[in-house]
């Protein structure tokens, strides 16, 4: 159901569906490196960690999902060929 969804408003020549996460994952990365800057700001370094390792999880995860399994596929049914 997700598959159609992101079909439709995306298309299968995109790549678009995966670029909410690079987005997520940078706003993780400017978030660890403000609070390692400042001083009294280890939770925002905390955070900014986690949230910069559930966008990269994320990435790979819609990655494998919307272009890769699709690639795959293709390319067992030319092997049975």
């Amino acid at each position: 159901m997700i598959r159609s969804i992101v079909t439709t408003i995306n298309g299968e020549e995109g790549h678009g569906p995966t670029l909410a996460a690079p987005v997520v994952a940078a706003v993780g990365a400017v978030l660890l490196g403000i609070g390692a800057a400042g001083d009294d700001m280890g939770w925002l370094a905390l955070t900014g960690g986690i949230v910069l390792a559930v966008g990269l999880v994320v990435l790979m995860v819609l990655n494998h999902g919307t272009i890769e399994k699709e690639l795959y596929g293709r390319l067992d049914e030319l092997e049975k060929k």
